[in-house]
């Protein structure tokens, strides 16, 4: 039986007898990531996919687009990649940083998420205020100090360097290795930013991050 998952084209046709739509339910969930980053986010959910890919393929698939857009912008993008897509998407992932968009524009997007999702297709909005860095910073400690996203670049390169992996670089490809030991860590943290936030828009929830709620889903197939 092929693990690829039935066309949107089929799933309504009259020959999905019943036994086969008990099969659809056990084939492979497939996810679309898209990201406002074409560097640092692409290439950490890349390592992310290939480390599943290693230990168990066929079970999960990743596919990973960098956009080099944000907000509304991004979700439609990922909208249309989904929707032109054979493939169904369990759950649509967008990936971006607030920086200094217009607040409207970022609570919107997480809006339009909620609103967009159906029973075939989740959409997430994975939203870091002020940026991505501040995830990655949270593997290794936790901060709830609203700074500026470019402070970000040298308390990440404190960390790493002492653990020995050099300097912070937007363009490194080994970030989730470097990262991967600390994963609960982020996640425990970044769930304690979320209760602070609770109640706060996404614009005015800094810092935060919802990064650590793809982690979580994947997480028990990257230990």
């Amino acid at each position: 039986m092929s693990l690829k998952p039935p066309k949107k084209s089929d799933v309504s046709k009259h020959w999905m007898n019943p036994r086969k739509s008990k099969e659809i339910l056990i084939q492979p969930e497939y996810h679309l990531i898209v990201t406002e980053g074409t560097d640092t986010e692409p290439q950490y959910f890349e390592s992310i996919k290939t480390r599943i890919n290693s230990k168990y393929q066929g079970k999960i698939y990743l596919e990973i687009y960098g956009e080099g857009d944000n907000t509304l912008s991004l979700l439609k993008k990922a909208q249309k990649r989904a929707l032109g897509s054979s493939t169904i998407f369990k759950h649509v992932w967008i990936v971006f940083d607030t920086d200094d968009f217009p607040p409207d524009h970022i609570n919107r997007t997480v809006e339009k998420c909620l609103s967009m999702t159906n029973e075939e297709t989740e959409y997430h909005a994975l939203w870091s205020n002020q940026c991505v860095e501040l995830w990655f910073m949270l593997h290794f400690n936790y901060i709830d100090a609203d700074l500026h996203r470019s402070e970000y670049f040298p308390k990440l390169t404190e960390w790493m360097s002492n653990i020995g992996c050099g300097k912070y670089e937007k363009n490194r490809k080994d970030m989730f290795d470097i990262l991967m030991p600390y994963l609960d860590n982020a996640i425990d943290n970044a769930k304690k930013l979320n209760a602070i936030n609770k109640n706060k828009t996404p614009a005015n929830s800094s810092p935060g991050t919802q990064v650590y709620k793809l982690l979580e889903l994947l997480k028990p197939y990257l230990k």
